[in-house]
C-alpha cells in the first residue's frame, strides 16, 4: 500500500473549498451522531418496515440461489477450489466480527461493511469482490432482503455447501445508508499502526483501552503474524484471548470459531504488496468502488494478494472435516515467509505432511499454512487442551463451532424477539438475555397500582431515579439492557456503584411490597417503570402513557459476567462520572444519548427535566438550577441561561463549576460540564433557549414525557414499534 492508502484521514480537504465547522474547530462536540441514519437518508422511506418485508421473503429460494452462486465461477474473480465458500465465510465473519462488548457497537446488524471505513480496512481486503458477487441476488430480492442479512446468510450457505450443518439463521437486520460515525475505532491516524506509535490504544504492558476490540487500526481482531508483526505464538495467544473476550467469546468458543472458520478457504499472498492498489474509498471513478486492484500476474486467481499469507489451512479447504486439528496437532511446524513478505508457518520437511491442491490448478500442490495466531492453539497450554479435546470429539467440535458461529453472527441483534424466519433456533441461549413473557394490565389496574406506589412514601426523586436506572441501561447498538426483565434487582446490577449511590435497593424493596399486596399479577419490571411514570405525573399534573407487559428475568437467566460490561461508569443524565475515559464529559453524554437512540432535542429536555426532578445519582445538587426540585418545569434552563449568573471552574480540571451572582459574588448554583454544555455549545444552547422561552413550559413537559417513554420502552421488542412510541 502507498502512504495515501494507509491513512484514513481525508487528504486535500483544505483545497476543496469546504467550510465545514469541523474543519475550523476539530475538537467541536459532534452532535451529528444523534441524527445519523435518520429516515431522511433511508431511500426506502419512513413507512418502510423491513420486518414486514422479510416475512414475505422466500428464504429457501434465496438459499438455492446462494448455493448455485458458490460454484458459479466468474472470470473477473474466479473461485478458489471451484467454490466461493471460503470468501463468503470470511465476508460474513468480518461483517460480524467488529462487534465489541463494551459499547455494543460494531457487528453485522446494519450492513455497515458496505461503507467507510470498514469497506477499506486492510483486514477487509478484497471483500468488495464478495459483495459484488452477491449483488445480482440482492437486486433480485430487493427490499425483502437487506444487505446485512444477505451477508450473514451467504456465510451460512457457504458452509452448508461444504457439508457443515449450521445452528440456524435469524433475519431482521435492517440496512443503514450512511457510515456509523458514532463508532470510535481508535486514536491512530494510519492503518496498522504498531503499539509503539503515539497515541496508542495500549497502556501498561498490553492493556487495551476500552471500548476498543482490535489490536490495530484496520484489523478485525489480531495481527495474524503476531503482535505488531512479531511471530511469537504465546504472545499472539494473549492478543487472541483478549480480543475475542471483547467480543463475548471464551476460550472454548474462540478455539471452535477460529478452527471452524479456517477449515474453509485459504490465505492469499501470491505477490509483492506494493503491486496492490489503493483501497475502495481511495479509488478513482473508473474503478466503480472496487479497490485493491492487483498488478501481479493476472491480479486474481492464483495471483491474488490479500492479507499476504499464502496457502490453505487444510488439504481439502472446500469440505467440512477435522483436518485443521489433525494437521495442526499432528505435525511440527516451522516459520517461513510468503511471497508477500509475511511470516507464516508450514510443516517441517520429512514428516509426510499432506499438501493442498493449488486453488486454480489442481494438478499442482502447495504446502499447508498456519498463521502465528493459529499456532497459539497448539502452543498455548489452555488452548492446546481445547484443541486436543475437539480433535478427539468431532461431534462436540461441530456443535461448538455451530453455536459459536451463530453467536458471532447474531450477538448484536438483541433478544430473540428480533429474529425472523423459519430457521430461528427454538433453543433459548443465555447470551440472548431471555426474559419471560409478562402480563398486560388493564387501565383500572394501572390506576390502582399508581395509587399504591405513591402511597409507599417514596419521593418523586426516588421513583424517577430508579426507573431511569433500570431503563437507561439499554443500548441500541446491540439492543441489550433496558427495564424489561427487572435485572436491576439481580446481580450484577443491584451491586453497581451508581445504583447503590442512588438508593435503588430501598425503592425496589418497597415496590416488591406493592407487588405482593396487589390483587393480581404484575411484574417488578412494570412496577419500576410505572413508579417513574406516576412520579412524573405527580411532578407536572400531566398523564404519562404506560405500556405494560414486561416480564421478570431470573438470576439463572442472567449471565453476570456478560451484564457486567453494561455498568455505567458515566451517565450525564444523572450527573454521574466514575471513569478514566479520555473523552470529555460532554462527549460521553452525547455518546450515552446516542446509545439510547435519542436526538439532540430529546437529550436536552431529558437532562433538564431529570435535573429538576432531582434524579442525580448521588442526590447532589449539581445542575439543579431550581428551588422547586421535584416539579417538572423549564425553570432550570431559564436559570442556566440567565446572564445575571457568572460561571467559573472550581479547579484546573474544569469538571466542576460555580455559578455566582454577578453583583454580589454569592454562589447560586453548582454544575458540571454535562450541565454547562447546554449553555456553551451553540447548537445545544439554541435548543435550551427554545425550551426556556416563556411560552415553552407545556412543550417542555410534553417533549420530556415523549422522550421519557422512548427510553422506558426502548427494549420492548415484544410489541410493535408503533406501540413503543
Amino acid at each position: 500500500m502507498g502512504d495515501m492508502s494507509k491513512c484514513p484521514v481525508m487528504h486535500g480537504a483544505n483545497n476543496s473549498g469546504s467550510t465545514a465547522n469541523q474543519k475550523w474547530w476539530p475538537e467541536q462536540l459532534n452532535l451529528k451522531i444523534l441524527n445519523q441514519n435518520s429516515a431522511k437518508v433511508n431511500p426506502a422511506g419512513e413507512t418502510f418496515d423491513y420486518a414486514n418485508a422479510f416475512v414475505n421473503l422466500d428464504l429457501k429460494a434465496v438459499k438455492k440461489d446462494l448455493t448455485a452462486l458458490m460454484t458459479d465461477s466468474q472470470d473477473w474473480w474466479p473461485a478458489d477450489y471451484g467454490t466461493y465458500a471460503g470468501l463468503f465465510v470470511r465476508m460474513a465473519w468480518h461483517s460480524a466480527g467488529t462487534y465489541r462488548i463494551y459499547d455494543g457497537r460494531g457487528g453485522a446488524n446494519s450492513g455497515s461493511q458496505r461503507f467507510a471505513p470498514l469497506n477499506s480496512w486492510p483486514d477487509n481486503g478484497n471483500l468488495d469482490k464478495a459483495r459484488r458477487l452477491l449483488w445480482p441476488i440482492k437486486q433480485k430480492y430487493g427490499k425483502k432482503l437487506s444487505w446485512a442479512d444477505l451477508m450473514i446468510l451467504a456465510g451460512n450457505v457457504a458452509m452448508e455447501s461444504c457439508g457443515f450443518e449450521t445452528f440456524g439463521f435469524g433475519g431482521g437486520r435492517a440496512d443503514i445508508y450512511e457510515p456509523e460515525e458514532d463508532i470510535y475505532w481508535g486514536p491512530e491516524a494510519e492503518w496498522l499502526a504498531t503499539s509503539d506509535v503515539v497515541p496508542s490504544r495500549y497502556s501498561g504492558e498490553r492493556d487495551m483501552a476500552k471500548p476498543l476490540g482490535a489490536v490495530q487500526m484496520g484489523l478485525i481482531y489480531v495481527n495474524p503474524e503476531g503482535p505488531d508483526g512479531n511471530p511469537d505464538p504465546l504472545k499472539s495467544a494473549f492478543d487472541v484471548r483478549d480480543t475475542f473476550s471483547r467480543m463475548a467469546m471464551d476460550d472454548y468458543e474462540t478455539v471452535a470459531l477460529v478452527a471452524g472458520g479456517h477449515t474453509f478457504g485459504k490465505g492469499h499472498g501470491a505477490g509483492p504488496e506494493d503491486k496492490v492498489g489503493v483501497e475502495p474509498e481511495a479509488g478513482s471513478l473508473d474503478k466503480m468502488g472496487l479497490g485493491w486492484i492487483n498488478s501481479h500476474g493476472t491480479g486474481h486467481g492464483d495471483d491474488t494478494t490479500t492479507a499476504g499469507f499464502e496457502g490453505s489451512w487444510t488439504p481439502t479447504p472446500n469440505k467440512w472435516n477435522m483436518e485443521y486439528f489433525e494437521v495442526l496437532l499432528g505435525y511440527e511446524w516451522e516459520q517461513t515467509t510468503s511471497a508477500s513478505g509475511h511470516v507464516q508457518w508450514q510443516p517441517k520437511p520429512g514428516q509426510g505432511a499432506p499438501e493442498a491442491p493449488q486453488a486454480h490448478d489442481s494438478s499442482k500442490t502447495q504446502p499447508l499454512m498456519m498463521t502465528t495466531a493459529d499456532m497459539a492453539f497448539k502452543l498455548d497450554p489452555e488452548y492446546a487442551k481445547i484443541s486436543k479435546r475437539f480433535r478427539d470429539n468431532p461431534d462436540e467440535f461441530a456443535d461448538a463451532y455451530a453455536r459459536a458461529w451463530f453467536k458471532l453472527t447474531h450477538r448484536d441483534m438483541g433478544p430473540k424477539a428480533c429474529y425472523l424466519g423459519e430457521e430461528v433456533p427454538a433453543e433459548d441461549l443465555i447470551w440472548q438475555d431471555p426474559v419471560p413473557a409478562g402480563t398486560a394490565l388493564s387501565d383500572s389496574q394501572i390506576e390502582g397500582l399508581k395509587k399504591m406506589i405513591m402511597g409507599t412514601g417514596l419521593s418523586v426523586s426516588q421513583l424517577v431515579t430508579t426507573a431511569w436506572a433500570s431503563a437507561s441501561t439499554f443500548r441500541g447498538s446491540d439492543k441489550r439492557g433496558g427495564a424489561n426483565g427487572a435485572r436491576i434487582a439481580l446481580a450484577p446490577q443491584k451491586d453497581w456503584a451508581v445504583n447503590k449511590a442512588s438508593g435503588v435497593a430501598s425503592v425496589i424493596s418497597k415496590l416488591k411490597s406493592v407487588q405482593s399486596d396487589f390483587d393480581g399479577h404484575v411484574s417488578l419490571a412494570d412496577l419500576i417503570v410505572l413508579g417513574g411514570n406516576a412520579a412524573i405525573e405527580e411532578a407536572c399534573g400531566v398523564n404519562v402513557p404506560f405500556l405494560s407487559g414486561r416480564g421478570d428475568a431470573t438470576q439463572a437467566q442472567t449471565d453476570v459476567d456478560s451484564f457486567a460490561v453494561l455498568e455505567p461508569t458515566f451517565d450525564g443524565f444523572r450527573n454521574y462520572k466514575k471513569t478514566d475515559d479520555p473523552r470529555s464529559t460532554e462527549a460521553l453524554l452525547v455518546d450515552r444519548a446516542q446509545l439510547l437512540g435519542l436526538t439532540a432535542p430529546e437529550m436536552t429536555v431529558l437532562v433538564a427535566g431529570l435535573r429538576t426532578l432531582g434524579a442525580n445519582a448521588d442526590g447532589s445538587s449539581n445542575g439543579v438550577f431550581t428551588s422547586s426540585t421535584g416539579t417538572l418545569t423549564n425553570e432550570g434552563l431559564k436559570n442556566l441561561l440567565d446572564m445575571s449568573t457568572e460561571w467559573k471552574a472550581t479547579d484546573a480540571s474544569e469538571e466542576m463549576f460555580e455559578g455566582r451572582d454577578r453583583k454580589t459574588g454569592k454562589v447560586k448554583y453548582r454544575g458540571t460540564r454535562a450541565d454547562l454544555v447546554f449553555g456553551s455549545n451553540s447548537i445545544l444552547r439554541g435548543l435550551a433557549e427554545f425550551y426556556a422561552e416563556s411560552d415553552s413550559q407545556e412543550k417542555f413537559v410534553t417533549d420530556f414525557i415523549t422522550a421519557w417513554n422512548k427510553v422506558m420502552n426502548a427494549d420492548r421488542f415484544d410489541v410493535a414499534p408503533t406501540a413503543r412510541a
